[in-house]
C-alpha cells in the first residue's frame, strides 16, 4: 500500500463517520436498558420497538451495503434483468402483513426467540427445528460475508485496500468495532446505528440522482449512452428485458420475496418489535425503501453514461462516486455503504446466535441451562460467527462468495413450509415435512452445483426449455414431498407430533 495513493480527505470523513457509530455502537446498551443477561433483551431487544425504530431496524437489515453495491452492478452489466429486486421488494410486503403478525403473536405468547423456537413448539419436534436451524445458520454465513465485500470495495476504493493479508487489516479492524459493541450492547446497538446509516444513505441517494444526471446531460443521455453500450455488447442485456429473461425475471422475484423473511436476521427484526400492529404497519411502510432502490438501481446506467470502467462490476459505483463527487462527498458517502454493511452484519450474527443458543446448544447440549448462561453462549456464538465470516471472505476468492451466496436463497426457502404453512394450522406433520425440508435441500443443491452455483436451473418440458429460478423449483419440491407424506404417514398412523398452541395465541396486539 503507497500513501501517495490514500485519497486523504475522504479517509477522514470516513473515518470521523465511523468513529460517530462506534461511540452510538457503545452507547446503545444505556437506551431502553434491560437485563443483558436475559436472551430476549440482548437478542432481540426486550421485544420494545417501537414503528419507528422497527422501521428503520427492518430496513436496515434488509437493504444492505451489498444492495447499495450489487444491484447497480448487475444493472451497470447486464441492464434491465437487473431490476428483478424491485418486484421482489414489491411482492414481499403483502406476505410480511399476513404472516409475520400471527408470528409475532405466538412468539410473543411463548417467549418464542427464533423461527426454529416455533417450529420447536408448533409441531412437537426438536429435529424438525434443528433442520430449520442449521439452515438459518447456513444461509446466513455467506450473507454477513458479503457484507464485508461490500465494506472491501470502498476501503480499496479510498486507496487503502491491498494484496495479502496486510490489505484486509482495516476491514479486519471495523469487525472486530463492530464484534465488541454488538457483545456488548446485543440488538440495541443496530437499532441505534439504522437510524444514523438510514439518512445518511437517503442524503448519498438523493444527491446522486439529482447531481450525476446534471453532469452527464440528463436522464435522457443517460438512457441514451446505456442503451447504446448494451446493444454494441449484444447478447441478453439491454434497457427491456429480452422474451428469454421473461421466466427468470419473475422466479427470482417471486422466489426471493417468499425467501427474504424466513432468514434469521429479517425474523430478528420483526420478533424485536412491540406489537403485531407495529408488524403490520411497518410492512405498510416499508415499501418506501424500495423506492431507494429504484434509485439506486439507476447509478449502473449513469456509469455507463460516465464511461466508467472497471475490472469487476462489484466497484462500479464506488467509481462513480470518486469520478463525480468532490473528495468530502465521497468519504461520506464511503462511510454510508461501510455503516451500511455493518447493521445488518450485527443483526445477521445476533439472528444466528439466538439459533445456536436456542435450537442447538439448549435443546441438545444442556438443556438446564439457566437464562444468564443462554445469554452468555449466544454473545460467544455471535462472536464466533461474525470472525467465521472474515476468515471466509480474507482465505477464499470473493467470487467464490458472491456464488455461493446465491444458494441462500434456495435453502432459506425450505424452512417456508415449516414456519409459513404452520401459522395456519395445516395437517402437515413435522416427519413430512423433515422429509420434504431433505429432499428441498439435497436437489436444490446439486441444482445449484450443476448450474456453476448459479441461480438459474435451465427446465425441459415438452422439449421447451425454461430457465427457472432454483429456488422456486426446490421449494416446490419441497412442499410436494411434504403433503404427499403427510398423507401417507396419516394412513400408517405415524409422525403426529404435537403442537402446544392455541389457536388464541395467534391473535394481534395492538401497537404500542
Amino acid at each position: 500500500m503507497s500513501t501517495d495513493t490514500i485519497n486523504w480527505t475522504a479517509l477522514t470523513v470516513f473515518i470521523l463517520f465511523f468513529a460517530l457509530v462506534t461511540v452510538i455502537g457503545f452507547f446503545a446498551a444505556r437506551w431502553r436498558a434491560g437485563d443483558m443477561t436475559q436472551l430476549h433483551e440482548w437478542g432481540l431487544g426486550g421485544r420494545r420497538f417501537g414503528t419507528i425504530i422497527t422501521w428503520f431496524l427492518v430496513g436496515g437489515d434488509f437493504y444492505t451495503a451489498y444492495t447499495v453495491i450489487a444491484v447497480p452492478a448487475l444493472v451497470y452489466a447486464v441492464g434491465a434483468y437487473g431490476f428483478f429486486a424491485l418486484p421482489y421488494t414489491i411482492v414481499v410486503y403483502p406476505l410480511v402483513f399476513l404472516v409475520m403478525p400471527r408470528l409475532w403473536a405466538v412468539c410473543h405468547k411463548h417467549d418464542y426467540v427464533t423461527g426454529a423456537d416455533f417450529v420447536h413448539g408448533r409441531y412437537g419436534s426438536s429435529w424438525l427445528a434443528l433442520a430449520v436451524a442449521l439452515t438459518g445458520l447456513l444461509a446466513t454465513m455467506p450473507y454477513i460475508a458479503l457484507q464485508l465485500v461490500g465494506m472491501q470495495v470502498v476501503i480499496g476504493a479510498l486507496g487503502i485496500g491491498g494484496e495479502g493479508f496486510t490489505g484486509e487489516i482495516p476491514l479486519i479492524v471495523a469487525f472486530v468495532i463492530l464484534a465488541v459493541y454488538t457483545y456488548a450492547s446485543g440488538l440495541r446497538a443496530p437499532a441505534m446505528i439504522a437510524f444514523v446509516k438510514d439518512v445518511m444513505i437517503y442524503i448519498v441517494v438523493i444527491a446522486a440522482i439529482a447531481i450525476i444526471p446534471m453532469h452527464l446531460g440528463g436522464y435522457g443521455a443517460v438512457f441514451d449512452a446505456a442503451d447504446k453500450a448494451f446493444q454494441a455488447k449484444g447478447g441478453a442485456t439491454g434497457l427491456i428485458l429480452q422474451p428469454g429473461q421473461f421466466v427468470p425475471f419473475a422466479t427470482l422475484a417471486l422466489g426471493s420475496a417468499f425467501a427474504a423473511f424466513m432468514y434469521p436476521h429479517t425474523m430478528t427484526g420483526v420478533l424485536s418489535s412491540s406489537s403485531g400492529d407495529v408488524v403490520r404497519k411497518n410492512a405498510m411502510l416499508l415499501p418506501a425503501y424500495t423506492v431507494l432502490l429504484g434509485l439506486i438501481a439507476m447509478l449502473g446506467y449513469m456509469a455507463i453514461a460516465a464511461g466508467v470502467t472497471v475490472k469487476s462490476p462489484t466497484a462500479v459505483v464506488p467509481a462513480l462516486f470518486l469520478k463525480i463527487f468532490p473528495d468530502w462527498f465521497v468519504g461520506f458517502s464511503f462511510a454510508a455503504i461501510a455503516i451500511g454493511a455493518l447493521v445488518p452484519a450485527a443483526i445477521m450474527s445476533i439472528g444466528a446466535a439466538n439459533l445456536f443458543t436456542r435450537n442447538i446448544w439448549r435443546t441438545f447440549v444442556n438443556p438446564n441451562i439457566t437464562p444468564a448462561a443462554e445469554s452468555s453462549v449466544a454473545k460467544l456464538v455471535s462472536l464466533i460467527v461474525k470472525f467465521g465470516a472474515l476468515i471466509f471472505i480474507v482465505a477464499l476468492p470473493t467470487q467464490f462468495a458472491i456464488d455461493l451466496q446465491l444458494l441462500g436463497g434456495v435453502w432459506i426457502l425450505q424452512t417456508f413450509p415449516a414456519i409459513v404453512l404452520g401459522l395456519y394450522k395445516t395437517r402437515l406433520r413435522p416427519s413430512a415435512l423433515l422429509v420434504g425440508w431433505f429432499a428441498g435441500m439435497v436437489v436444490g443443491t446439486l441444482m445449484a452445483y450443476q448450474t456453476g452455483l448459479k441461480p438459474i436451473y435451465p427446465l425441459v418440458v415438452g422439449g421447451t426449455t425454461y430457465s427457472v429460478y432454483i429456488g422456486v423449483l426446490a421449494g416446490a419440491l419441497n412442499l410436494v414431498v411434504s403433503t404427499v407424506a403427510s398423507f401417507l404417514f396419516g394412513a400408517l398412523g405415524i409422525g403426529q407430533g404435537s403442537d402446544e398452541t392455541e389457536p388464541g395465541d395467534y391473535q394481534l396486539s395492538k401497537a404500542k
